[in-house]
């Protein structure tokens, strides 16, 4: 059974920065894709950041591109995002997706493990 808990969401000033973190368990971390997506009132959800699980660079979405860094850490089986320059466009709930296979397009359709997400809000 897959499991996402996503935290460190919070309300920060323009210009902060934050870390999101998310447990993952009840698979194979290493082999597969994990993204982050985000979703704000009104809008559909985007994907932010993905990272593959044959390695190889991560892919961010251009909004974000810069600002962003995801990466693994494939022994706690948690996948983060760093986020710097935060603009209070960046205001979302943010979740942590995976995927056993995936293309590096940010499409939703290949994640089939959410979590419950994690509220950034940028004031």
């Amino acid at each position: 059974h897959v499991q996402l808990v996503e935290s460190g969401g919070k309300t920060v000033q323009t210009g902060g920065s934050l870390r999101l973190s998310c447990q993952a368990s009840g698979y194979h971390h290493s082999a597969y894709c994990l993204a982050w997506f985000r979703q704000a009132p009104g809008k559909a959800r985007e994907g932010v950041a993905q990272v593959f699980g044959a390695g190889g660079t991560p892919n961010y979405a251009d909004s974000v591109k810069g600002r962003c860094t995801i990466s693994r850490d494939n022994i706690k089986n948690t996948p983060y995002l760093q986020m710097n320059s935060l603009k209070p466009e960046d205001t979302a709930m943010y979740y942590c997706a995976a995927a056993s296979k995936c293309q590096a397009n940010l499409n939703r359709a290949w994640y089939v493990y959410w979590g419950q997400g994690t509220q950034v809000t940028v004031s």
